[in-house]
Parts: structure tokens; sequence; C-alpha cells
């Protein structure tokens, strides 16, 4: 029995080292970056103070007292168009925490520049803003890194990765569930999977996480040379089909500055996908949904001479429409809804973008042609343009009746 062990060593072995890669790759050391928290709150950064006291304990308390009431200024006439001011003791409960970006203490001075969080509920509601927020379904991200030829997500870990888990989500519009390239998200999430056409491990993939869709940001880093300039070049994709949304191309004059580029592509690719929200660009595949569960069938009555009965009528289809419209403030959002829901046919109208002061998109389900709500539309005093699943609507401008003169208190 003994000289067939020999022949089976390699088997063995091969056995082994098979079994021990895919423990390795699973439970490996430096996989990725955990993201930091992004709950929700109200982020001002790059605040700069330089501040002078009789120590630097008190230098610096003074620098972020300062800093708190600098941010809460540019949040206020972000938010709501025109600055505020609240007293430190008011700033101290708003306020969640404050992020060091930068900072020199000396002995009696502090200059820094700092970022501020503030909670988004309280600071929301003394704004008067917390009734309507824009926000995206849950979309995974997948950030894969080309470099050298090698496409990488969480095989290793990336620069790429690295800036999307420090980048802060709370402001952005785009729900993202940002892996963090533990447990099997190794296997499960790599750049050959955004190769993959098949809806079916699609759905079966967002599942595992919660997601309604995927967005696939990726950057092509070319290096001039050892030690040199770095070239990324950025696409901003999105669904199983990668669609591109947005490229661009950045450059930085050598390989310390590589965080500083990636820092700046996923900011930029955070506004490509807010702007493709805003846009209606940004729509989960419907192929990702859930199949909906079969219908019971109907019970067939007989009618009078004991034969079956047909259908009255058969069920009229409902039309998917998305619907831009100018939204100045939240009465106007309420107005447009409103009067949209009171046509016949909408089954439902609901802001699915919004842009207070811009132009938000609605989404309309109505039984019947689009061209009909179009219609319906035009009866009820608006300006439609466009034509099928996608409509504008604007107000009509008010016009004088032609036996009433303009006034004109320059004549006569």
């Amino acid at each position: 029995m003994s000289r067939f062990l020999p022949r089976l060593w390699p088997a063995i072995a091969a056995a082994a080292l098979a079994a021990g890669a895919v423990v390795a790759q699973v439970e490996g050391g430096n996989r990725g970056v955990a993201p930091v928290d992004s709950s929700g709150a109200y982020e001002v950064d790059g605040v700069g103070v330089d501040v002078s006291a009789a120590t630097a304990a008190a230098a610096r308390y003074a620098g972020w007292r300062i800093a708190q009431r600098k941010a809460w200024n540019q949040l206020s006439q972000r938010l709501s168009g025109s600055a505020s001011s609240l007293s430190d003791g008011a700033l101290d409960g708003l306020v969640s925490s404050i992020v060091v970006e930068n900072e020199q203490i000396g002995p009696t001075r502090y200059i820094a520049r700092l970022g501020v969080l503030f909670d988004r509920e309280r600071a929301g509601t003394l704004l008067g803003i917390s009734s309507y927020t824009l926000h995206s379904p849950p979309m995974l991200v997948i950030p894969v890194q080309w470099s050298g030829g090698v496409g990488q997500v969480f095989q290793q870990r990336t620069p790429w990765q690295q800036a999307w888990a420090r980048y802060r989500t709370s402001n952005s519009a785009i729900d993202y569930i940002r892996p963090s390239g533990n447990g099997p998200d190794s296997l499960l999430l790599t750049a050959g999977q955004v190769g993959r056409r098949g809806r079916a491990w699609w759905r079966t993939l967002i599942d595992q996480y919660g997601a309604s869709d995927v967005l696939i940001p990726t950057v092509r880093l070319y290096r001039q040379w050892p030690g040199g300039p770095v070239i990324g070049v950025f696409e901003a994709r999105h669904g199983p089909d990668g669609a591109l949304l947005t490229g661009f191309t950045l450059r930085v004059g050598n390989a310390d500055g590589l965080p500083q580029l990636m820092d700046a592509g996923v900011k930029r690719m955070d506004d490509a996908y807010q702007e493709a929200l805003r846009t209606g660009d940004l729509r989960p595949d419907v192929a990702l949904s859930p199949p909906p569960p079969a219908a019971a069938p109907d019970p067939v009555e007989d009618d009078a001479a004991g034969g079956a009965t047909d259908t009255a009528a058969e069920a009229v289809p409902v039309s998917q429409v998305s619907i831009q419209y100018d939204s100045a403030g939240v009465g106007a959002v309420s107005a447009t809804e409103a009067l949209v829901r009171s046509i016949a046919g909408v089954r439902s109208a609901v802001t699915a973008s919004l842009a207070l002061g811009g132009t938000s998109v609605m989404r309309v389900a109505f039984a019947g042609d689009p061209d009909l709500l179009k219609a319906q539309l035009q009866a009820r005093g608006l300006q439609v343009f466009g034509s099928g699943a996608t409509l504008r609507i604007r107000r009509a401008p008010q016009l004088l009746p032609p036996d009433l003169s303009p006034d004109n208190p320059a004549a006569g």
C-alpha cells in the first residue's frame, strides 16, 4: 500500500495548495478599507482658522469655536440662500464632530483647516428643509482600478478603493453601499464580475448587499515613468451593462500626489452620478427587480345560459412617464404633484429627483397612452415639450387681455 503513496503526493499537495489559496483569498490581510461614517450629517469642509491665545489648548479651542460659526454661515447660505448666525451654545448642540484636515499648533497660535459635521435632523429643522430630501435607491459601488493591465477591486488594497472609503457621502443624493473588502467581497466583487451580463446572477449579487442597482466607477492609471507623472482616466459607469455616464482625465506631477488624484476623481464621480439622478439617467434596471408573484387565476362565473362569461374589458396598460418641471420651492413641488395627480388615469405621481431652485423629475404611472397624458396637461394650461415617456412641463406665461393696456407710469 505504501508504494502508491508517492503517486498520491502530487495530488494531495495540489489539493492542499488550492484549498490554501481559497482560504487566503477570503481571509487574507490587506483587502480593503472600511468606509467612513456617513450617517447623514451635513458637512462643511475646508474651513480655515488662524487664532492666537495665551496657551496652545486655548488657541485650539477658540479655533474650533470659530470654525463652527463659519461653517454654520456657509451651510445656511448653501441650503436656505441666506447666511445666519447662532450662539456658541446652540452650535454645540448641532455639531456632531470636527474633522481635522490639517493643523499646526504652536505655543500660543493655532492654524488649521477643519471640517464641521452638523446633525442633519436638528440643522434641517432650523433651516426649514427637513421635509424634502433627494435620495436615490441604494446603489452597490464596485470601484475598479486598472493599473499595468491588471484590474482589481478588493483582491488587494488599492488607492481607488481607499479614496471611496474615505469619501464622506453625507451631502450626496446617492445612497451608496460601499463594501469594505472583508469576507466574501474579494470573491464576489471582481473586475471580471463587471463584465457579466446575466441579470439573474446580478440580481442575486445585489440582493446580498441590499441594493437596487450597481455603480461601477472605473479608473485606469498610466505612469509616464517610475516616480514621474501619473494620469488617471476615469469613467462613471452604471448598471449590469456598464453604461457610460461620463468620463474625464486627471493628472498629477508624481506618485506622491496619487491620493489627491483619487480624491478629486471620487468627488467628480459623485457629482456625475448626482447629475444623472437629477436628469433621470440613473434609473435601476427593471430586470434587476425580483419577478412579481404569480397572479391567482380569476374565478369563472357561469352566466344565465350556463356558459363562462368573458371579462368585461381587458386591463389598460400602465405607462411609466418621466415629467421634468420647475421646482422653485417646496410649494411649487406640492402644487405640481397635486395638479398631475388630479388628472384622470394617473395612478401615482412621485418626485423621484428633487432639485429645489432648479428642475426636478417626477415619475408618473399613467393608465393609457402617454400622448393622452400630454393632451390633458396642455388642457390644464401647461406648456408641454417632448413626447412619449419623457415630457417637460412649464406653466404658460400670463398674457394680458387684448382690451387691457399694460401700465406705463412713464407715459403722459
